[in-house]
């Protein structure tokens, strides 16, 4: 599993800005073939992110596509097309049940059984929109295959009626439902789209409440809006060195025979702390920051 994962969405029929994205050094290249695509071009979305598939070397970004809602009539198409060119995994939207999962899962299965390749090399990650698809977090979370939980914001809002605000409280008893259930099954939870693209400051402050909250990385939409996300989530050179301190003297402790014990003489560390200080550390390496 990564350890972090910022999310561009590229519109899937455009292969143009699918190259510009390969050049981002971005975790994950999510092709779109739901709302980033009109109705009437979402043939042609399909046709381009298959040949993406083929063609195009994504490096070390994870090579995702976001199917249309099981239900909407395109699903089975979309997957019979892509899944043979081998993505690293899929997006589901607005994902209510488990039965829409479960669904996507056996259609991925009998592609890796075809062609012989190992289960669960292609991914499943879901995106979790509506009044409902938070009400049935747990029974969604619990389904097999299934590497990370996308909330969605806007939809949300709009679902419930709410009115979006800069301080978005209006979504934040769903935003922390998202990931209490991923860390629950030991998921990743991705947070939600900062759709004003020129506003870099909101989007740092809107970033680092996401960290704050246990979110592992978020959506962007922009190119402009990677490097600002990928910093948020990702530890400074001070979190760093004080999570290195905190495992350093908590290995020295139990030599020692020591349980809880006090760093610099006024604050307890126990185990919840160095387990803490040791995720710091592997965001730090999956960032390749120096350690």
């Amino acid at each position: 599993m990564h350890s972090r994962r910022t999310l561009l969405y590229v519109p899937g029929d455009d292969r143009h800005k699918i190259e510009k994205a390969l050049t981002l050094n971005v975790d994950c290249i999510c092709m779109d073939m739901e709302d980033g695509v009109a109705p009437s071009r979402k043939p042609e979305a399909l046709a381009c992110i298959v040949a993406a598939l083929q063609e195009l070397d994504f490096g070390q970004s994870e090579k995702l596509v976001r199917i249309n809602p099981v239900g909407s009539g395109l699903e089975a198409d979309e997957l019979a097309a892509v899944l043979p060119a081998h993505p690293d995994g899929i997006v589901i939207p607005k994902v209510e049940n488990a039965r829409q999962v479960a669904w996507v899962n056996e259609q991925i299965e009998s592609v890796e059984l075809a062609h012989g390749w190992p289960l669960h090399s292609i991914r499943l990650i879901v995106d979790v929109e509506t009044a409902r698809g938070i009400l049935n977090l747990n029974e969604i979370a619990s389904q097999p295959r299934l590497d990370a939980i996308i909330f969605g914001a806007e939809d949300f809002a709009a679902d419930i009626g709410a009115m979006r605000t800069p301080e978005a409280w209006e979504v934040f008893h769903a935003r922390s439902a998202v990931v209490i259930a991923a860390a629950a099954y030991g998921l990743q939870a991705i947070d939600m789209v900062s759709i004003d693209f020129k506003d870099i400051e909101k989007l740092r402050a809107e970033s680092r409440f996401g960290a704050q909250l246990g979110y592992s990385g978020k959506q962007v939409i922009h190119p402009n809006q990677v490097a600002p996300v990928q910093e948020a989530f990702s530890p400074d050179q001070a979190a760093i060195e004080h999570a290195q301190r905190i495992v350093a003297s908590f290995e020295a402790s139990l030599k020692e025979g020591k349980g809880a014990y006090a760093l610099d003489g006024n604050k307890m560390i126990d185990m919840p702390l160095v387990k803490a200080a040791r995720a710091v550390l592997l965001r730090a390496n999956a960032a390749k920051k120096k350690l």
